[in-house]
């Protein structure tokens, strides 16, 4: 239930939000500051990467830019589909790559899938930002996107900058064993891939290190959650109401 007011009064109720609104927008100009003055890890390991134009080093997907983004997609080598999470995420990200590649900056999405199983899904969702495949590789582990099978069981990781927990039998049931379903793997595979962002630098054919986020911390780049935090209801979330852009009923 909300209150029905004049012109006048929600115009004084709107002005007291603006204040903190725009102290909030302070407050994250100053977060990205902090951000890019984090100091910055030197990568030496040789990590290898498969992409649609061949085998590729990290430093192989600046493609000449001096600044990367990765998104860590759920997509694991024994999934159908991608994360239906990411999947919306990614359709975000899809339509301003263009942008940021002409500002210094390449984005890709990364995931433990093979290259194959990758095109495939980016040519059923029609996006083309660039996707590669890190199947192989300890590219995902090193940067918490994924866990073994042995870590799901007994524990011994970290996700999210905490001690990742072993993993609940009740977790295969409910909202994740759902989602699990929709990517043709079950909850306890489903889970061993984690949603991430990270951030590298280049200089003097070096890469760094720079950041990296997850859970919560990517609901910024989530576009669709930006939105929603602006309509009258909110989230206004009963369950998983979200798929795969091409799901929908028409």
């Amino acid at each position: 239930m909300h209150a029905v007011v004049s012109r006048d009064e929600w115009l004084e109720a709107r002005v007291a939000l603006l204040e903190d609104e725009k102290e909030l927008t302070r407050r994250s100009d100053a977060l990205a500051q902090r951000r890019q003055a984090l100091p910055w890890v030197r990568i030496d390991k040789p990590y290898a990467f498969d992409t649609a134009d061949g085998p590729a080093g990290l430093a192989d997907l600046f493609r000449g830019r001096s600044q990367l983004l990765v998104y860590h997609f759920m997509f694991g080598p024994d999934f159908k589909a991608g994360c239906p999470s990411c999947s919306a995420i990614a359709d975000g990200f899809d339509g301003f790559a263009i942008h940021l590649a002409h500002h210094d900056v390449m984005l890709w999405a990364v995931s433990r899938a093979p290259l194959a199983k990758l095109q495939a899904y980016k040519q059923r969702m029609g996006w083309t930002f660039p996707w590669a495949s890190s199947f192989g590789s300890d590219f995902n582990a090193d940067f918490s996107a994924s866990i073994t099978e042995a870590q799901q069981r007994d524990g011994g990781f970290a996700y999210n900058y905490r001690p990742g927990a072993p993993m609940a039998a009740t977790a295969a049931a409910g909202p994740v064993a759902e989602f699990a379903a929709t990517t043709g793997a079950d909850a306890a595979t489903f889970m061993r891939e984690r949603p991430g962002m990270s951030a590298f630098a280049l200089e003097e054919g070096v890469v760094y290190h720079t950041y990296s986020a997850y859970a919560r911390g990517l609901d910024g780049l989530w576009g669709m959650y930006q939105w929603l935090d602006r309509a009258p209801k909110g989230r206004n979330e009963q369950g998983l109401w979200w798929r795969r852009h091409d799901e929908y009923a028409r």
